[in-house]
Order: structure tokens, then sequence, then C-alpha cells
């Protein structure tokens, strides 16, 4: 049976694909792998303490940063002021001053208090996050720079492992666990404020995107019926900036790669393993 010009130029386009792919397997594979290690490197030199088990593991001592906290612009500057020091992922020392208006009372609550640095407090957030992106470092390293990858399915699997990691960093800053009033008088940070505050108030300090947040929740008990009334103040921290952006390109770089496997996928009799 004679071939028609039809079957031999479909032909001469799977041999180019092919020829196309093969070449996406070694080297633009390659090429962009080199890109987001550096943007995984970048990405660890951005922390301000050492994260185990990667480049920038030599980092010692962690940076110091101080930060002035500013209230909401409804709200009075002097109601609630907050001056802190960040060592690393910690805050180190803490000077809290707090003015609120009192229910059915002329008369203001005035409480200071502050943390010292034999007692910082923890932010976990960004220690969890580090941890993550160090997880990340890790599976991206689990495969030679000059690894050759056999199929389609396993290069898919190698960064999907990379952006799990990737994703779970990004969320730690973004998306702060939700705790009860009960959960943040109990937190264990809170014994490090000196003097200790009263049984109706709960501080709270966390990070949200690229910034510190302090909170105050002044619980009030009306005919036996409690509520609060919540205040806060909060800094931007350019360092979490700069990380949030970098987790980002990483994860997109990782997604256009996959996205590029998923265009070659498509065409049902290229021979490719997937």
């Amino acid at each position: 049976m004679s071939t028609t010009t039809a079957e031999i130029i479909e032909k001469a386009e799977i041999d180019s694909l092919e020829k196309e792919y093969d070449c996406f397997l070694k080297v633009e594979v390659m090429k962009v792998l080199k890109d987001l290690e550096s943007i995984l490197n970048k990405c660890a030199s951005k922390y301000p303490m050492a994260l185990p088990n990667n480049v920038f593991e030599h980092k010692s001592p962690p940076d110091v940063e101080k930060y002035v906290l500013s209230v909401p612009s409804t709200t009075p500057t002097d109601q609630v002021k907050v001056v802190v020091t960040v060592t690393g992922d910690a805050i180190t020392h803490a000077d809290i001053n707090l003015k609120l208006p009192k229910l059915g009372s002329s008369k203001d609550l005035y409480q200071n208090t502050n943390i010292r640095e034999d007692h910082p407090w923890r932010l976990q957030q960004i220690q969890d996050s580090g941890n993550h992106l160090s997880y990340a470092i890790d599976a991206f390293n689990a495969v030679e720079n000059d690894y050759a990858f056999k199929s389609a399915k396993e290069l898919e699997c190698y960064l999907n492992r990379i952006s799990s990691f990737l994703l779970k960093s990004r969320a730690a800053l973004i998306n702060p666990r939700k705790r009860t009033l009960e959960e943040l008088q109990k937190n264990k940070n809170v014994k490090g404020f000196q003097p200790p505050v009263p049984s109706d108030l709960a501080l709270s300090f966390y990070v949200q995107n690229w910034r510190l947040i302090f909170a105050v929740y002044h619980i009030i008990t009306e005919k036996g019926v409690s509520k609060f009334n919540r205040y806060q103040a909060e800094c931007v921290i350019p360092w979490i900036n700069d990380v949030l952006l970098l987790l980002t390109v990483g994860l997109q770089t990782a997604q256009q790669l996959k996205d590029k496997i998923h265009v070659f996928q498509q065409y049902q009799d290229l021979q490719i393993s997937t």
C-alpha cells in the first residue's frame, strides 16, 4: 500500500516533535531546573536565620531588626504602642503600652508589659516556612544536576514534590492559625510577658503575608455574658515580602515546566515515555 503525501507530512511532523521533546528533556529541562535552583537558594538567603540542611546554614548569628508597630488610622495613636526587636524567628524584646477604653467608665485601662531576651516570643510561622523551604531544597537536590529524566511522569512527580513544599512554605506565612481566646491565654509564649498581663487581656503576635501583627483582645463580662474588643498594631517585614515573591516565582517556574510537559502529552502519536 502506497504512502500518501498527508501521511508523509504527518510522520515528518511527529519525527520533528519527537526530536523537540528529546531536546526538551535533555536541554531545556536542565536550564529551567538551574533557574529553579537559583530561585530556591536566593529565597533561603532572605531568611534572617539559618535554615536546616542548605547552603546558607552558616548564617550566624541571626539577623536583628527593630520595628515600630503602628495602629490603623481610625485608632488613637496612644491606644496601642509597640516596639519590638526581632532576632531571626523570635521577638527577643518588646515594649508594649496599652490604653484601652473601659465599658461604662470614664477611666481607661492602662497596661504596660515587656518581652525580654531570656524568654522570647517564638514566631513559629517563620520557622515552619523556613523548614518547608528547606524540604523543597532537599527534594530538589535529591536528583543530580546532570541527571537525565527518563520520562515525563518522572519529571512531573519530581516537580510536584518540590511545589508541594513551596506551597506549604508560602501558606505558613499567609495563613496564620486561628486560635480561641483560651488558646491565646494559654500560649507558652505568654509566660514571657513581664509583668504578666491580667486575665481580661489576651495578647498575640503573628505573621500574615509580609506583616507582623500584634493583636489585643480585651475581654469584657457584662451580666454574665463575655464579649471582647479587638485592637491591633502592625508593621511591614520587608524580607518576608521578598520570600513570598520568590516562592511565587519558584512555583510559577515549576508550573510552566509542567505545562510544557502537558503540551507534548496532547499528541497521541508522539512516542514519549509517560
